[in-house]
């Protein structure tokens, strides 16, 4: 008889342990048992809540980007003017829940992933279009019509930077990319003066 309300604490533990096995390895080339191992419970029961490997990372990836999500409408609740909204989107993407080895990893297979499987594709471009939203929403009140392309590098900066820790063997430095990009940042609103 299963034990009631189990499922939504495995599938956490389930989701857990994948970012973890893929930040230690650097690949999706971890198996469901040693998933299922890292998160206390057999390979057969983390088929069961979600099919496939596959589909367990497509969870676990979600789970980054509710986090991601909620980190980035908190940062936005308490931004003060267009710029100050800026730097709340860029700062939540390198803060120490978004930013550390292995979700840098987990991010980089991800990329992979969309580019054969559907699914991972439609979430990756939700994240893409959101993150592009949020910054020529503001960037239109500082650059006007360059704001698309300021967005544009903004975000291929930002991706640029997940790319280089993730290839990188140092602990993932949030302050310094934030920095850098900043800086990016007040390259294109002094250009548009």
């Amino acid at each position: 008889m299963p034990k009631l309300g189990m499922e939504p604490i495995r599938r956490a533990a389930l989701v857990d342990a994948t970012i973890t096995e893929i930040g230690k390895s650097g690949t999706l080339d971890v198996t469901v048992s040693q998933i299922a191992k890292r998160a206390g419970m057999s390979s057969a029961l983390a088929h069961h809540y979600f099919g496939s490997k596959e589909q367990i990372f497509i969870a676990a990836m979600r789970h980054t980007l509710s986090l991601y999500g909620a980190g980035v409408r908190g940062a936005l609740a308490m931004a003060q003017g267009p710029r100050g909204r800026i730097e709340a989107v860029i700062r939540a993407g390198f803060s120490t829940t978004n930013f550390r080895r292995e979700v840098v990893a987990a991010w980089l297979n991800f990329y992979v992933l969309a580019q054969t499987n559907a699914e991972a594709r439609a979430l990756l471009l939700i994240y893409q279009n959101r993150m592009r939203s949020n910054l020529v929403h503001d960037l239109r009140q500082l650059v006007g019509d360059r704001a698309e392309g300021a967005a544009e590098r903004i975000a291929g900066l930002i991706d640029g930077l997940y790319l280089r820790e993730a290839l990188g063997r140092e602990i993932p430095s949030g302050e310094d990319a934030t920095r850098q990009v900043l800086e990016a940042l007040d390259l294109e609103i002094g250009a548009a003066q």
